[in-house]
């Protein structure tokens, strides 16, 4: 088990990372691994995440998150979240946390004497950042922190900056200062490590060009000169003192004279990639510590994502670092109209650029390749090829010095070179949410972004924070001074006209269209069909047995289509087995869907999708709950198939992981003409919905599933529909609403003799009257109940209505006609294996026997029904069956064990967001000991 905050918050178990979840629920993580193994009170939680202005139900909020973080942290064993004394505590080691570690190792490279030791710890401190601390998390608490943290590692680079110098380890230094120094121009004690640094590898002149140039900075910037420790060190280098050779390293060998400088302009700003900054500078440490071949840096992603500019912006920043020349190559692997540069092509063209004369350029690849390779022999140069197509385009064309440095970019992965040449790879994501707006600030001007904050972060977001799509934008909204962000944003909104808004009109490269069809075009067949007939998917997140059942074909020949996708960054994989369709990949593939695609093909694919998630969907109902009544659905159509699953903890893990999609599939369905997959799917995630507490979706979702089966007139779809809204309402806390509903649902299902509809409902009224106060009204309609499965010849229906028989005596104080009920119940449950109904007998058996002060045998059977709900997952009943047990423990006086059992019952309800935790909280203090 590990936890990562310094890049973005992930938790690692069995060396897989886990989905943490959004934003929001990262800081709750972060503000608990930042004192793991210590309480954290709920008030510090709250202001860690949300800081001075906490959201009104900021502590509801709060329990859902830790209720979710608990679940991800599950599978680790032995590590959770514990609620202790008004506060939460992350029970974990310090060491499983990569900030403490970070911490401990400074510690440690600070109290030894030996030099090379100290800088090893601090490589091996410095090496557990992966990019900017906490990702995408961000609150006031979080930026403070943030802050902090850099400030703590510009101290331990400088410290181990000057151990690298004891230890003669100046060298590396050569490749790491300048990038630090263009980050803390002003900071001294960088520039003298560089001096010093330069000065070792007998590059005086150089160390003495960097002094001047830092006085005039300070002399300019602040009307200062540079300290007396450095202006000391200046004079050390002039005269020459022999005690500044302190190295053990050679000094560098010389150089030739400079031959191309192609690199293109780089921009003025660069928004974020700070972490891909560091990784390319990582790669420059290793060409100075001499590999046996050039190294190669490939930079690939999806189009518009930045992988020039961060390319070229790289090359110029470390352009003097390969005296011997920097050159750039535009391939067009992707393009309007021209085809690729051939690799004879691109040899005559570097060739011709160190020097060769045309005269000397042999005719065939080949010699150009072997000549190639004989004048870059020896020579620091650094080769940018841009826009590459294939490994095969590229293989040609690397050098086999190892001082040189090949950075190559592309749409794809190129793993030819990877595996064939242990190229390094570096996939370009889209920019972190900060660096959008930093963007969009840059381009706009700082008060202008100000001024519109909201409409900025909505602009962002609309845009996939995708670097083109946003340049786009802001260029569209920089020529118009007079036009509101907002006005931008609006156009944005409409998906259908997103691509639209987000063109120039002048050139293709600074059209989405096109820039996308580029990569579209260079797909096979069967590869753009699949990215065509994945814009008919629910939501951007899948898996390959969802796209298997977009394509029609089977898994194994739909996954050979998505690698390609997926090589050409049209589609990204995620965690555990999912993939991803950024939100303008889907808004083109939806353009290429309605060209390319026959609607009779289209809706096919939509309807082998639902078909998908519906059958896939009532099949992980069945393990949640076997013994629920089913509804008649058709067979799936051809080339939908069932993702297959055969336990309980399977189906609640694809309910979990599949949550957002079948929501979104249950509306996209509802209005794009599949009414009768709408409010069945709704049925069959509705175990789901209710065990995990998500009553407001639960709602929402029938109410869908009710409009959607009255347009198509299903009366039975009605009916199932509208005793689901009305189970829904009740548990979300609309009684009056739901039993509107209820009664309306008996009425059709009596209009179309459904035996176990009319138990259904009545059952559910049982259960509405006795919560609302009326148990002579609940026991009737728990009469009509077993009535109703009787005549339908529904055993598990008769033990259901048996128990609220029993449950409603209790209510009206008849206990032995109660357990007589139950325990029939209980017998029926039993002999046809429903755990679900075992254990709601369980829980009224207990209350029958509290009524007659037979507390030793209620405890007994409590127990017996918390073991059972915890089992199936029922986080309610555990709530409510605490809340039984705890009431017992109080009326035998065993005040301690009654106040435990509340406590947990109050922690489930408020994470669950749901209205009896105040109820029980106010019980809990009127009963408190004084």
């Amino acid at each position: 088990m590990e936890f990562r905050v310094l890049g973005r918050v992930e938790v690692v178990i069995d060396g897989r990372a886990r989905h943490v979840g959004h934003a929001r629920q990262q800081c709750v993580l972060a503000a608990l691994l930042v004192d793991v193994g210590r309480r954290v009170s709920v008030d510090q939680l709250i202001d860690r995440v949300w800081g001075e202005h906490p959201p009104q139900r900021a502590r509801d909020a709060l329990y859902s998150y830790l209720s979710r973080l608990r679940r991800v942290l599950d599978p680790a064993g032995g590590t959770g979240i514990e609620r202790c004394d008004e506060g939460y505590l992350l029970r974990a080691p310090e060491d499983a946390v990569d900030l403490h570690r970070f911490r401990r190792l400074l510690e440690r490279a600070r109290a030894v004497d030996d030099a090379a030791t100290a800088d090893d710890l601090y490589g091996a401190a410095l090496g557990l950042w992966r990019g900017e601390p906490f990702g995408s998390a961000d609150s006031p608490w979080i930026h403070r922190l943030r802050h902090g943290l850099y400030q703590e590692r510009l101290a331990a680079e400088s410290d181990r900056g000057d151990h690298a110098l004891r230890c003669g380890r100046h060298t590396r230094l050569l490749a790491e200062l300048p990038a630090r120094i263009e980050e803390h121009p002003l900071d001294e004690r960088l520039v003298g490590q560089l001096m010093l640094a330069l000065c070792r590898a007998g590059r005086a002149a150089e160390a003495l060009d960097h002094y001047r140039r830092l006085r005039h900075r300070l002399a300019e910037e602040l009307g200062v000169d540079p300290g007396e420790r450095l202006q000391r060190l200046h004079q050390d280098i002039l005269t020459g003192d022999p005690a500044l050779s302190g190295g053990s390293e050679p000094a560098d060998r010389g150089v030739g004279p400079a031959l191309p400088r192609q690199l293109p302009p780089s921009v003025l700003h660069l928004a974020g990639r700070g972490p891909e900054l560091a990784l390319l500078d990582a790669g420059l440490r290793i060409v100075d510590d001499g590999p046996g071949t050039a190294l190669i840096i490939s930079v690939s992603g999806v189009a518009g994502v930045g992988k020039t500019t961060l390319a070229v912006h790289w090359a110029r920043r470390v352009a003097d670092r390969f005296p011997d020349g920097q050159l750039y190559l535009d391939l067009r692997g992707f393009g309007p109209d021209e085809a690729p540069v051939a690799p004879a092509e691109a040899l005559r063209r570097l060739l011709e650029a160190v020097g060769v004369r045309p005269e000397r350029i042999p005719a065939d690849t080949h010699g150009r390749v072997t000549l190639l390779r004989s004048v870059t022999d020896g020579r620091r140069m650094l080769l940018v090829l841009d826009n590459a197509r294939s490994a095969d385009q590229v293989e040609p064309l690397l050098p086999g010095s190892p001082s040189c440095l090949v950075l190559v970019t592309s749409r794809r992965r190129l793993t030819g070179l990877v595996a064939r040449h242990q190229a390094q790879h570096l996939s370009l994501d889209a920019l972190t949410p900060a660096a959008a707006r930093e963007l969009v600030a840059a381009r706009l001007g700082a008060e202008r972004a100000a001024a519109e904050p909201d409409a900025v972060t909505e602009l962002v977001e609309r845009c996939g924070r995708l670097p083109l799509a946003l340049s786009i934008a802001a260029a569209r909204a920089g020529t118009l001074p007079g036009l509101p962000i907002g006005t931008l944003v609006e156009e944005l909104r409409d998906e259908r006209h997103r691509l639209t808004a987000l063109a120039t009109g002048d050139s293709e490269d600074t059209d989405l269209t096109s820039v996308f069809g580029w990569s579209y075009d260079a797909l096979s067949p069967g590869a753009a069909r699949l990215f065509r007939l994945l814009a008919a998917h629910p939501g951007p997140e899948f898996t390959l047995p969802a796209a298997a059942a977009a394509s029609g074909l089977t898994p194994v020949d739909t996954r050979a289509r998505l690698a390609e996708l997926v090589d050409a960054h049209l589609v990204r994989p995620g965690t555990t087995g999912r993939f991803l369709l950024h939100d303008l990949l889907r808004a083109y593939a939806r353009a290429r869907l309605a060209t390319d695609e026959t609607d009779e093909d289209a809706d096919g694919a939509a309807h082998r999708i639902f078909d998908h998630y519906l059958h896939t969907a009532l099949a992980a109902d069945r393990l949640l709950d076997e013994h629920r009544d089913a509804v008649a659905v058709p067979a799936p159509t051809a080339g939908a198939r069932p993702q297959p699953m055969a336990t309980h903890d399977q189906a609640e893990q694809w309910f979990s992981a599949e949550h957002a999609v079948l929501l979104t599939a249950v509306q996209q369905a509802a209005h794009t003409g599949f009414p009768g997959h709408a409010w069945r799917l709704a049925w069959a995630i509705g175990t789901h919905l209710h065990r995990g507490g998500a009553w407001q979706e639960w709602v929402e979702t029938q109410r869908t599933a009710l409009a959607a089966a009255c347009d198509c007139g299903d009366r039975a779809g009605i009916a199932h529909a509208r005793h689901g809204l009305g189970v829904a309402c009740a548990w979300a806390g609309r009684p009056e609403e739901a039993h509107t509903h209820l009664v309306t649902g008996l009425r059709e299902y009596g209009e179309l003799a459904d035996e176990r509809g009319q138990a259904h409902t009545h059952r559910t009224l049982a259960w509405l009257a006795q919560r609302q106060g009326r148990p002579a009204q609940a026991l009737e309609h728990a009469e009509e109940t077993l009535r109703h499965y009787t005549a339908a010849g529904f055993v598990p229906g008769q033990a259901s209505a048996l128990n609220v028989i029993g449950w409603c005596e209790t209510l009206l104080g008849r206990h032995p006609q109660a357990l007589s009920a139950c325990r029939r119940a209980l017998d029926l449950f039993e002999r046809t294996g429903n755990r679900t109904g075992q254990a709601y007998c369980w829980d009224s058996l207990a209350h029958a026997y509290r009524g007659l002060d037979r507390n030793a045998e209620a405890i007994d059977c409590f127990q017996q029904a918390l073991a059972l709900f915890r089992a199936l997952g029922d986080r309610y009943n555990q709530a409510t069956t605490l809340t039984g047990l705890g009431d017992v423990h109080a009326a035998r006086g065993d005040q301690a064990e009654a106040r435990a059992c509340h406590r947990q019952a109050l922690d489930i309800l408020r994470e669950l967001g749901h209205p009896e935790a105040d109820d029980l909280q106010r019980r809990m203090t009127e009963t408190a000991p004084a």
